[in-house]
């Protein structure tokens, strides 16, 4: 057998050398950090389907943020669980909401990163849909755009860095981006959740911020799982409406959509969401030392990067950054 002259495996030969030519890196400030914030809840509240993640309560909540600012996260992204629903989510854009009052509360805390809040209304109706809806159970679209741009502006008015609409309503970039423009805050940048699946992977965020649907589901307003080029048209939507930022959620089951958002949008920034599911499972199969947690976790989110994502949401950010950091250690960095 003729001896190969090319070898691939002399640039695995050290970990020095594999570091070296590494095409795809994972860093913290790739990360952002989700964050609950409640009115519900008078102590830090562990969510049983979630270990290690906490509903914090606005007296509390400048901790978290504390811990990403120190962990050198790119940022967090603030989720409201309010006191009071009603069918219209009126404390999604009320002044004194959960959401407001947290942004103010972070950075009297002295937090000076970036402040993402999630814009919908399924934390705040009563029934938890993601938008207003009729005597006969539609989810109405334009009404719902209205709210959204309420809520988008009441964000922006209390200090939100970036808003992110993720309810998946026709137009809802482009009525939001009027309204900030309108208001003065041409200059905020709005992430959208473009390409955002009716996804069996979100069980466990519905029970960290009561926000599961009391009738019906989602897939009127969220993407089919079995659709692909819709995500593009999607995406080419909110890039026309005035979008900033795309994302695509979940992330793990959808890595091709990633791979053709960022080719399609190669000089926008694009964002996944690690969603609920997908760390309840890694968390579930580490309690039972069926897996490593550090080593899955870290291969999960250099999956996203490597994908085309330079932004993860996802829950495991702290204890990813904590890694990465160990790992700087162990290299000499």
């Amino acid at each position: 057998m003729p001896i190969p002259h090319l070898r691939p495996r002399r640039l695995r030969v050290s970990a020095g050398v594999r570091t070296l030519v590494r095409e795809t890196t994972l860093e913290p400030r790739n990360l952002i950090l989700p964050v609950f914030v409640s009115e519900v809840d008078p102590q830090p509240t562990e969510i049983s389907s979630m270990p290690g993640v906490f509903r914090w309560p606005l007296d509390r909540v400048a901790e978290p943020a504390a811990a990403a600012a120190e962990a050198g996260l790119g940022g967090l992204i603030l989720f409201g669980i309010p006191r009071a629903k009603d069918a219209r989510g009126s404390g999604a854009d009320a002044e004194d909401g959960v959401v407001q009052e947290a942004i103010h509360r972070i950075r009297a805390g002295g937090y000076e990163g970036v402040i993402i809040t999630d814009v919908c209304l399924c934390e705040y109706t009563e029934h938890g849909h993601c938008g207003l809806v009729s005597d006969g159970g539609e989810v109405l679209n334009d009404e719902t755009n209205d709210r959204l741009q309420s809520v988008a502006l009441s964000h922006a008015r209390a200090g939100a860095d970036i808003v992110a609409p993720s309810g998946m309503m026709d137009g809802m970039v482009a009525a939001i981006r009027a309204g900030l423009d309108g208001e003065g805050f041409s200059q905020l940048p709005l992430m959208s959740y473009s390409v955002k699946y009716a996804s069996a992977y979100y069980g466990p965020f519905r029970d960290a911020a009561d926000g599961a649907p009391s009738f019906g589901d989602r897939r009127s307003h969220q993407m089919d799982p079995g659709n692909r080029g819709e995500a593009l048209r999607e995406s080419s939507l909110d890039v026309e409406e005035g979008a900033d930022i795309l994302m695509v959620k979940p992330g793990l089951a959808y890595l091709d959509i990633i791979r053709d958002a960022r080719e399609a949008f190669p000089d926008m920034p694009l964002a996944a969401y690690n969603v609920s599911g997908e760390y309840s499972m890694v968390k579930a199969a580490a309690e039972r030392g069926w897996l490593d947690e550090r080593s899955v976790v870290l291969e999960t989110l250099l999956g996203f990067r490597r994908a085309g994502a330079g932004l993860i949401l996802t829950y495991h950010a702290l204890d990813a950054a904590r890694w990465l950091a160990e790992e700087s250690v162990g290299k000499g960095a």
